[in-house]
Formats: structure tokens, sequence, C-alpha cells
């Protein structure tokens, strides 16, 4: 019989040979090719997500456009959970990508250690002051008097998930940088799928299935975020699996935290472009939800629809951007510089291209995707439409900017990246929002995201200029490097 130390053994044996074998695909396979099977899980994850976050306001819907508003609302206070999670969580993916790429394996499992217990800790934090604020904290995201019961509602159960989605975060951004992406496809995509399961059965008090009639809980609003946040709690519990069972080439483990200065710097370096993103679409979504709210609560509900329907393309951005950014991070931190250039090249083409056709899509089945949300209100679905018709026109710019601010995160150019992330709704949104919904009131609110998205492309371009020379320069340096090695 095994002994428990053998028996050790051969588990750490089989996590060094998955590691070697994900190290060697990440390097060797080509990129194209590489890229496409990174993505695809990523890309399901996100769409599963977008599937989650639009059930609840295609059920909640039936309730009427005040409790749709309500949803809308809430938009931003998830933003506000993603903020600190999302920047711990964009940051160690970046550094752990190019640790691996470089070997340094146990420095990586630091780096992961220490980003999920502050991602888990912030989440707290985030609880504890929202549902101390809870009232004040909806009036300013644009609660209007007729929906606000409704927002507090959601956001209760919102603020109890704060701490499992912050710390989500984190597991599902490290597992893609390690090249496992299809744990983080699995976890996120259970979750999707019960949230899906479980909101008739809490929103409503019956629920019909294959002509059977089954009790529900009748909980109307607050019912979908308690579906939501149950779901999210599974995913998190599915993507700890891999560090638990060892399958992953990293360890998490509360002794490894460690805040050394090269840690935060790497990661706040890159992360702190997710933090300021987060933070202008926050203020871009309370800005807006308060335009939006002093007009009508149609347009606030139709901002919102229109809003969680281009998820779906979003998600196809980040999704592939996910694939694309370890591959280049892997290559960046292992030197290969002519496969950074090889995966750019791929990417920037395919999401130009792939966002082209995808916005052609959905612009065509506009008025049919609004449509599922509203039978009654024929304003809520004008404007609905028009703000997804133009934000497709604006598709594939906004898949190419995504890429170059990838690609400065692979290879750890802090500037561009937070440069980037800031433009869309932050440089290039804030400006321009007031002066066009005073001129052009309703239709001006909707056109905004696209304009911004238009914008933004002229920000892009020199900041891709600048990342192609620092891969030159970083190229020369190691070729004259290895030069030198063979004539010493």
């Amino acid at each position: 019989m095994d002994t428990e130390a053998e028996k050790t053994t051969a588990a750490d044996k089989k996590a060094k040979d998955r590691a070697a074998d994900r190290q060697s695909m990440m390097l060797t396979e080509s990129v194209g090719k590489l890229i496409m099977r990174m993505s695809l899980p990523t890309i399901l994850s996100f769409l599963i997500t977008s599937i989650y976050n639009l059930a609840d306001t295609f059920f909640v819907s039936s309730l009427g456009t005040n409790a749709t508003a309500a949803v809308s609302v809430n938009q931003s206070l998830d933003m506000i959970v993603m903020m600190g999670g999302t920047m711990l969580a964009i940051g160690a993916a970046s550094y752990i990508s190019r640790l691996l790429g470089a070997g340094e394996k146990e420095q990586a499992a630091k780096v992961l250690s220490t980003c999920a217990f502050s991602a888990l800790a912030f989440g707290s934090i985030i609880l504890l002051l929202g549902k101390i604020f809870i009232v004040p904290l909806v009036d300013l995201l644009g609660a209007t008097d007729t929906c606000r019961q409704y927002s507090v509602d959601y956001a209760n159960y919102v603020l109890y998930a704060a701490p499992v989605m912050s710390l989500s975060f984190v597991l599902n951004q490290s597992l893609r940088s390690e090249g496992a992406p299809l744990y983080s496809m699995v976890g996120i995509g259970v979750g999707g799928v019960l949230n899906c399961i479980l909101d008739p059965f809490f929103i409503f008090d019956k629920v019909e299935i294959f002509g059977l009639t089954l009790g529900g809980l009748g909980l109307e609003v607050a019912g979908a975020s308690i579906a939501t946040a149950l779901s999210k709690a599974i995913s998190l519990v599915i993507l700890l699996v891999p560090y638990v069972s060892r399958r992953s080439m990293l360890n998490l483990s509360l002794r490894k935290v460690s805040y050394e200065k090269k840690i935060v710097t790497e990661v706040i370096k890159v992360g702190a472009s997710s933090l300021f993103r987060n933070a202008l679409s926050i203020v871009a979504g309370v800005v807006l939800n308060n335009i939006a709210g002093g007009i009508s609560d149609s347009l606030l509900a139709a901002i919102g629809v229109s809003t969680k329907i281009m998820m779906f393309p979003f998600g196809f951005v980040l999704g592939f951007g996910n694939g694309f950014q370890p591959v280049a991070g892997f290559s960046w931190g292992a030197k290969n510089f002519p496969r950074v250039r090889a995966s750019v090249r791929f990417a920037s083409r395919a999401a130009f291209f792939g966002m082209a056709a995808l916005g052609g899509l959905i612009a065509v089945f506009s008025g049919p995707l609004i449509g599922l949300f509203t039978v009654e209100d024929a304003e809520m679905m004008r404007l609905g439409q028009l703000c997804i018709i133009l934000q497709c026109i604006a598709l594939p710019i906004h898949g190419w900017v995504a890429i170059v601010n990838m690609l400065c995160g692979s290879i750890g150019y802090g500037f561009g990246v937070t440069f980037l992330a800031i433009a869309r709704q932050g440089t290039c949104f804030l400006p321009i929002v007031f002066p066009m919904a005073a001129l052009f009131k309703a239709e001006g609110v909707c056109s905004v995201q696209a304009a911004a998205d238009v914008i933004s492309l002229f920000l892009a371009l020199p900041v891709l200029h600048k990342v192609n020379r620092m891969i030159d320069a970083a190229e020369a340096s190691h070729l004259k490097e290895l030069e030198e090695l063979n004539h010493a």
C-alpha cells in the first residue's frame, strides 16, 4: 500500500507534468490556434455572465417599467463591487502570466494568494458600508421616486454577494492567466445556468413549466437579486476546486500572502487601469442614470436594457482579449518577441472583423431584442433600439481598441493600460454626455456611448505606436545580451 508521502510525491509529479505541458502549449502552439483555444471558454463564460445578467432584467420586466429601471440603476452597484476585485484580478493575471512565462512559479503563487485574500477583504468592506448607507446609495446611483423601493430590494442581496464576487474575479482571471480557461468557464457557466433556473421561482409566486404549474416564492425584484447572489456563491465554490484539488499550476494559501514592493507595484501598475475604468464606469453610469431618470423612466429602462444586451458583443471582445492576453504575456516573459507580434496581428484582425460581423447581426435584430423586455412601452422600445444600433456601428472600433489595451497589460505597460481604460467612459465620455443630452435630449443620451467609442480610436493609435517601439527595444536588448553571452 502506498504511504501518504508517496501519494503526495505522485500528486506533486502530476501537477508538475501538467504545468510543463501547459507552459509548452503556451510557447510552441500556433498563435492563432492557441488564442482561439484560450478564447473560446472565456468567451462562453462572458456570454453566460451576460445571459444571467439579462435573466434578471428579463423576468423583472414583467413587473413593469419601474422594476426594470430599478435593475438598471443597480448596474452601477455591480460596478462598485467589481471595482476593487477586478483591479486585483487584472493586475494579478498580467503579472502571473509574465512570471509563469519566465518560470517563476513560486512568485506567481504569492501574487495569486495576495490578490485573492485582498479581494475578499475589499468585498467585505463594500458589504458593510453598503448595508449601512443603502438608501442614500441607491439615490446616488440614480433611483427615482417611482423605482426607489425596487432598487433597495435588489441592492440588498447584491451587497451580500460582494465578498464572493470580488474573490471570484481574482480566481477567474488567474485560471485564465495560467492557460486553464476551461475551469473558469465551468465555474461561471454553472452559476449562470443556475441563476436562469432560480430567477422565476424566486421572483414569481407561480411558475409554469411544460404545462405544469409550480409554486414560487413571489419575492419580485428581491427574488432576482437573491437568485443571483446564490448563483455567484456556487460559481465561487467551483472556481476554488482547481486550487483545492491541486490541478492548478499555483497554490492558493494564506501563508503565501506577501505585500512586498514588487508584487504591489506590478499588480497596481496594470490593475489600476481596471480600477480607473470601473470607477469612471460608475461615474458615467450614475451621470447617465440621473440624466435619463430626469427625462423618463422609459429612457432609464431603455439605457439599462440596451447596456445589458450589448454585454453580449462586449463579452466576445473581452473573452477574446482574455484569450489573447496570456499568450502575449507568456511570450513576452519568455522573450519570444516574434510570437508577441504574431499574436497582436492575429488578435487585431480577428477582433475588428469579428465585431463588424456581430454588430451587423445584432443591429438587424435590435427591435425584437428590445421587444423581449417590454410589450407596452413604445418609447422604451424606440430609444433602446436606437442605442443598440449606434453602439453596433462603433463595435469594430471598440474591439480593436480593446486588443491594444490588452496588449499593454500583457507587456506590463501600465500607463498605456490606464490611459485606454479610462477613455471609453471617462475622457471620451464625460466631456460629451452633458452637451449631447442638452442638445438632443433622449436621443443624445442614447448616442453618447457610441460617440465615445469612436473618439477612443484616436487615443489608441499613438499608444500602439509606443508599444511597438517598446517591443522593438526589448528585442534589441535581448539579442545584445545573447550576443554577449555567445562571445563570453
